[in-house]
């Protein structure tokens, strides 16, 4: 499945990662205890099949740990839909039934060692009932989906305004709205935990779907997700490839900050000649316009970079078309690792949030001396949030 179409330039998006829903986020309420007597988190465990064998099977966790669960004959095993609420619904089924890939919630004994698991009651999602929910999710996320900048959060009349392309977009939030919130130190949309509006403030970037006004300045929320993704450009004073960790000068706030690099981080070097095409692309309409015309905000941009005029033997282009090229451009970066990055090298870094004073970074530039030349705002033109490196994009969100 190609990565669906973002009216934001991504740098996710640009790389051409493919949208991933999380099985966790497809489960229903029955797995997690939600509206069911809930057993002691010592007595079940919740997570999808590794392998069956015989009366046992492993289960991987969401913990990441595995263990293995027997199937006695006077185990209860039921199957549920992604979506159920409570288990009037629930099919009986028998333990041929189960196969690998299969998500469930299992309720027993642990034993001592915490290796193997007695189960009294299986409640199991079908691995083809989540994919075929992911895939109706994600096509409800890009018909439906909106996406952008937290201008206000009012948690006493449950609405969210935030920016999309210089529009605001009043979002209705109800008791029925699943919220989530990006975990700090993760750049994955199936990290995202349970979350409530207190948490959302103004500056985030916030991912809504739901049903919208005729004129798209308002939408009734079934779902939100929101994150806080610090960018920001300096030198390296040190990349340290032991204990995979880059240590950068901020130009902004001229403090030192520490960036963990992880296999997910994206690193790409723009080569000199990629580096002054995309300067000059940026510097022709101003990277302070570029940033307002995706969403009002600097640290959104989306709007046509080459509104000025040809710029490196292309012609000028308006609107997605334009954001295209700039994407096309960007996606050509070669990939490096960290053992390619040197003191005093200038990057352009968009990171999670991070706890402990050290964010992952999820997007890291080099070579982009003549890029934060260009303009004050040229970073911030040039990346977004990480919204397509693991979730879905509205497509046509947005007035």
């Amino acid at each position: 499945m190609s990565a669906p179409t973002n009216r934001f330039l991504t740098i996710a998006l640009c790389l051409g990662i493919v949208s991933v829903f999380h099985p966790l986020n497809l489960c229903s309420g029955i797995l997690y205890g939600q509206q069911t007597q809930q057993a002691p988190a010592s007595n079940r465990r919740i997570g999808v099949v590794k392998a069956i064998s015989g009366t046992s099977l492993t289960l991987t966790s969401d913990a990441g740990a595995d263990v293995i669960v027997t199937i006695q004959t006077t185990t209860r095993l039921v199957r549920i839909a992604p979506g159920e609420k409570d288990l009037k619904n629930a099919a009986p089924i028998q333990l041929q039934d189960l196969q690998v890939g299969d998500r469930m919630r299992v309720v027993g004994k642990l034993s001592d060692d915490g290796h193997s698991f007695v189960a009294s009651s299986v409640v199991a999602m079908k691995r083809s009932d989540l994919e075929a929910k992911h895939e109706l999710d994600l096509q409800d996320w890009q018909k439906r989906g909106v996406d952008g900048l937290a201008k206000g959060v009012d948690p006493a009349t449950g609405t969210v305004t935030i920016s999309v392309r210089s529009k605001d977009v009043l979002i209705h939030v109800s008791g029925s709205t699943v919220i989530r919130r990006y975990a700090l130190d993760s750049m994955k949309f199936d990290d995202a935990r349970p979350s409530t509006l207190q948490e959302l403030h103004p500056g985030d970037q916030v991912r809504a779907r739901g049903e919208r006004s005729v004129d798209g300045g308002e939408l009734v929320a079934v779902e939100i997700v929101s994150g806080t993704f610090p960018l920001f450009s300096g030198t390296i004073d040190s990349a340290d490839a032991g204990s995979s960790r880059v240590s950068v000068h901020d130009l902004s706030s001229k403090k030192t900050i520490l960036v963990k690099i992880t296999q997910d981080s994206q690193l790409r070097h723009l080569p000199p000649e990629m580096a002054q095409r995309i300067a000059a692309r940026l510097k022709g309409a101003g990277a302070g316009a570029v940033a307002a015309g995706a969403s009002g905000n600097a640290q959104s941009p989306g709007a046509d970079p080459n509104s000025s005029g040809a710029v490196g033997g292309m012609a000028p282009r308006s609107g997605r078309a334009g954001r295209a090229d700039l994407q096309a451009i960007l996606s050509r970066a070669p990939a490096i690792s960290l053992a390619d990055l040197h003191k005093g090298d200038a990057v352009v870094i968009l990171s999670t949030e991070g706890s402990g004073g050290s964010g992952t970074a999820i997007t890291l530039f080099s070579g982009v001396e003549p890029i934060l030349q260009a303009a004050p705002n040229a970073a911030q033109a040039m990346m977004l949030a990480p919204w397509s490196l693991s979730a879905p994009s509205g497509d046509l969100g947005g007035p």
